[in-house]
């Protein structure tokens, strides 16, 4: 399913009109039509904030192949922490380092209590280490 079948069918199933999502989005209801009928695809950022609108994972907005509304929905919280401190790149790194770091719970016993733990951890660990290198190399400059 596409990412333009998705938002229609989350949104129908949250009971929202396209105007309601648009007021939750801060975007236009022009741009809702847009983002359904696939003549339009949204910045990531609009994406987390249509997820968080309509209760369903980035994950699941993203990726075609993904076919639960919530699946890996608990990370979508650290994808946005970092997106906020350090924009795309920081939120692309996070939601790689989370998918890359599942495959170790793949046939554990862990609770979603402790993957939620862990999951704090590892971002908490990117965001520090990102704090760390701007305080010591600072920006780049243009030369």
């Amino acid at each position: 399913m596409t990412f333009a079948e998705k938002v229609k069918q989350a949104r129908i199933a949250a009971g929202m009109t396209q105007q309601q999502l648009a007021d939750a989005v801060k975007v236009s209801s022009r741009a809702i039509k847009a983002y359904e009928k696939g003549q339009m695809h949204p910045r990531q950022g609009t994406i987390c904030l249509i997820g968080q609108a309509l209760k369903v994972s980035i994950r699941y907005l993203t990726d075609d192949t993904c076919t639960n509304p919530t699946e890996d929905i608990e990370k979508d919280e650290y994808i946005v922490e970092a997106r906020t401190q350090y924009g795309a790149k920081g939120a692309r790194d996070v939601q790689a380092l989370l998918h890359e770091n599942a495959a170790l719970f793949a046939g554990g016993e862990i609770s979603q209590e402790e993957k939620d733990l862990y999951f704090e951890a590892l971002t908490k660990a990117y965001l520090k280490s990102r704090e760390v290198a701007k305080e010591r190399f600072g920006k780049k400059k243009d030369v």
